[in-house]
């Protein structure tokens, strides 16, 4: 480790594949499991300043849930963990999206502990980034599971790093779906800036996140929210992220960066009608890291979530997400690890990936056209992206076109 090397922790341990509703479901742990072998065999988790933690619960105890979470909730699960078939679905548990599982609420805990945990870490100094791509369970409710999250993570971070004398949090969300439970846990909290991106809740879970919605009353402003339409390619949502998050971020001078890298955007993901490449997300997950060290000091928290293409998709994304949080980025031309592709095609009777991009980087950028450029006001991404700015650009005293 030299002086230029970040202090990174990545949180890994096999016990938290136990996070798994069932062989059918989408949201299958392998794409976890996956993820830490790419990780391996590419020298990610072997690099300068980077350590891997086990999992852990603050104070080693589950109290922390109630930060966020309802008591009777928290019950609740504890109870449908016990016994699956006992859940109740008026608390979002037994559901189709949701099925109660046998010790899920240990692991549940596990994950939402070991985001706290780094959050710790980062705001006492100890590290600079922290990664939990097992984490990012985003639409978690204070007294309901949803979307295949059962404790919101993400929030609970936020809610310790408040309690504990932060004055401005930063939250960016880049799952494709919009991230409604942290939003809903600080709607009506100035010191939480959270920003999503996401395919319109038109036609897509949850069915919110529209512009309009730009927090509670005592936090107008707060909320940001970028629908973008269906079909959504690389050059225009990039253009969207870059048109949104920097310059609110510049202005809210956050003193952490919380992001969430769901990768269900990409255009083979089945619940979802984005069109982006593994190239696309690369390029998002190295501006929020250079966000970070710009406007937090380096503070940042990164998270997984959402994303269904189990062995294409979610492996590379987050492999990549580590690698940028170790400041040893991965060439999108890099061949995928042959020792990793056996193991694949033996599991799984199919190929994985060759190559660590879709081929659709040249000269290892995304190319993307800036909003200063111009707005097109008959072009659908350009129209959403122009009502968000147009919604909240003024409450923080930006410019709608040209800040």
């Amino acid at each position: 480790m030299t002086a230029g090397d970040p202090r990174v922790r990545v949180v890994w341990g096999d016990e938290l594949t136990r996070y798994d509703f069932g062989p059918q479901h989408p949201m299958n742990p392998i794409r976890l499991d996956l993820t830490a072998r790419l990780c391996r065999e590419l020298g990610v988790f072997d690099a300068p300043g980077l350590e891997i933690v086990a999992p852990s619960l603050p104070d080693d105890s589950d109290d922390f849930l109630s930060w966020v979470h309802q008591a009777d909730y928290v019950d609740a699960v504890r109870a449908a963990s016990a016994d699956p078939g006992s859940a109740e679905a008026t608390y979002g548990l037994g559901t189709e999206d949701d099925p109660a599982f046998a010790g899920m609420h240990d692991v549940s805990a596990l994950i939402a502990g070991s985001t706290v945990g780094l959050a710790q870490d980062v705001w006492r100094g100890d590290i600079d980034h922290g990664v939990n791509f097992c984490g990012g369970l985003h639409h978690a409710m204070p007294a309901s599971a949803s979307g295949f999250c059962i404790y919101n993570d993400a929030a609970l971070g936020i809610q310790w790093l408040l309690d504990n004398g932060a004055e401005r949090v930063a939250y960016v969300d880049v799952d494709v779906h919009h991230g409604d439970g942290v939003e809903r846990a600080f709607w009506n909290d100035p010191r939480v800036l959270t920003i999503s991106i996401h395919e319109t809740g038109r036609v897509l879970f949850p069915g919110t996140g529209f512009p309009g919605d730009i927090g509670g009353p005592d936090a107008q402003g707060s909320a940001v929210n970028v629908a973008m339409p269906p079909g959504t390619r690389d050059a225009a949502w990039l253009r969207a992220l870059h048109a949104v998050v920097p310059p609110l971020l510049r202005e809210f001078d956050p003193q952490v960066l919380v992001t969430q890298q769901g990768c269900d955007s990409h255009y083979s993901d089945p619940l979802a009608h984005m069109a982006l490449s593994v190239d696309a997300q690369w390029t998002a997950y190295k501006t929020l890291h250079d966000l970070a060290h710009e406007v937090a000091g380096g503070k940042w928290i990164a998270l997984g979530g959402g994303g269904y293409e189990l062995i294409d998709v979610v492996p590379r994304a987050w492999t990549h997400l580590t690698a940028i949080a170790a400041h040893r980025p991965i060439d999108l031309d890099t061949e995928v690890p042959a020792v990793w592709r056996e193991h694949v095609q033996r599991t799984f009777d199919r190929p994985g990936p060759s190559r660590m991009g879709d081929g659709q980087a040249e000269h290892g950028h995304v190319w993307w056209r800036s909003w200063e450029s111009g707005v097109d006001p008959d072009n659908a991404a350009d129209k959403s992206v122009l009502a968000t700015r147009e919604a909240v650009f003024p409450l923080h005293g930006l410019d709608v076109w040209f800040d």
